[in-house]
């Protein structure tokens, strides 16, 4: 694994004062690298919790993972690095725009399943989401028109329910395994008879 390669970890934490200058304050003393930090309210009262991206190998993130650990504040953590997750991240842009390419980066949003979320005379501001790739791809195909401003959200990650996609794997198996038998049934019911050559 790349020293330079990205790792995702979330962690629980209860919504008190000073919590995240710890946090941050302790990873940067241990010299790790944040790329990106989002923090929200949780499905919990009182719990807020905070997705983390940090530069580094499956090393860098045991350690962050277990200086997080000792934190009082911090309820728990999960490292999402080998795990299956669904990630997003929102970006509002502002762009350059003219009434000659106002249309153009209208129809680019929209192939890009954006929204335009304010006009004016002189730019255009589009919200975007998705996975960093698709935000790079966007920002590229806006640049020939001038980017102006960029703010994005930080990676939002979160485990895909795998229980879900197990049982959706094992019913098929079992739809398919009773068509077979119920294939073989016919067949034995009624044979196929070859003719005579």
């Amino acid at each position: 694994m790349s020293n330079h390669e990205e790792q995702t970890v979330v962690a629980l934490m209860y919504d008190r004062p000073g919590v995240l200058n710890r946090i941050v304050s302790m990873i940067r003393r241990r010299g790790f690298n944040i790329t990106s930090l989002a923090v929200g309210h949780s499905e919990t009262p009182e719990l807020s919790r905070m997705s983390l991206v940090v530069a580094g190998d499956a090393q860098t993130i045991e350690q962050v993972c277990k200086q997080l650990e000792k934190l009082v504040d911090v309820v728990q953590i999960n490292d999402l690095s080998n795990e299956n997750i669904v990630q997003r991240e929102l970006s509002l842009v502002r762009v350059k725009s003219t009434s000659s390419t106002r249309n153009e980066i209208i129809q680019i949003a929209n192939v890009f399943r954006a929204k335009i979320v304010d006009i004016g005379q002189n730019s255009i501001i589009i919200e975007i989401t998705g996975n960093e790739d698709k935000l790079e791809s966007f920002y590229m195909l806006m640049n020939p028109y001038g980017i102006l401003e960029i703010i994005r959200s930080g990676r939002l990650a979160m485990i895909r329910d795998t229980e879900s996609v197990k049982s959706i794997r094992k019913k098929k198996a079992e739809e398919k395994r009773k068509a077979e038998e119920e294939a073989e049934k016919e067949r034995l019911i009624n044979p196929v008879f070859e003719a005579p050559s």
